[in-house]
């Protein structure tokens, strides 16, 4: 085990890892890395890591409820709230009330936003593609499939 792995007892009596072996410290360290890639493009375009987020996650499911789509997404509902006025605003997306319940709005792409994705796509595919070459397609399956494994997992012991 790397010395810096192992956990230190502090004066207080807690025992610590230490910060490169800490799960949700080395999750950020990741997202953070693969991220700075990503937003040149982003910023080009003048959108936010949430809002790309939000426009994929709709062009993947198609129309979603908002408590739907913030889960999804990974965005707070007060968060969403102002980043759909926003997209709404630029036409990427369209908000329309449920047929059902009128008290629920459904939240889609416009055809707007689907033209965008498509301008926009190629770009991101090309850094992923990059992350693909510098790391290895079969490593980020890889890592892929164990973390969704890892969020079943923590969202299971969530339900019992």
């Amino acid at each position: 085990m790397p010395q810096d792995s192992a956990p230190r007892q502090r004066p207080d009596g807690f025992e610590l890892n230490a910060p490169r072996r800490s799960l949700p410290i080395a999750l950020l360290r990741a997202r953070e890395l693969v991220m700075e890639r990503f937003r040149p493009m982003l910023n080009a375009h003048d959108v936010t890591e949430q809002q790309w987020r939000v426009l994929r996650v709709l062009r993947e499911s198609g129309p979603l409820d908002a408590t739907m789509l913030a889960e999804r997404a990974c965005v707070l509902a007060p968060s969403l709230t102002r980043m759909l006025r926003a997209l709404e605003t630029r036409g990427l997306i369209e908000i329309r009330r449920d047929g059902e319940d009128r008290r629920r709005a459904r939240v889609g792409l416009s055809e707007a936003g689907t033209a965008f994705l498509r301008d926009v796509s190629p770009q991101s595919a090309e850094i992923y593609a990059k992350l693909e070459a510098e790391i290895g397609a079969e490593r980020i399956t890889r890592l892929l499939d164990e973390l969704e494994a890892f969020v079943a997992a923590l969202e299971h012991d969530e339900r019992a």
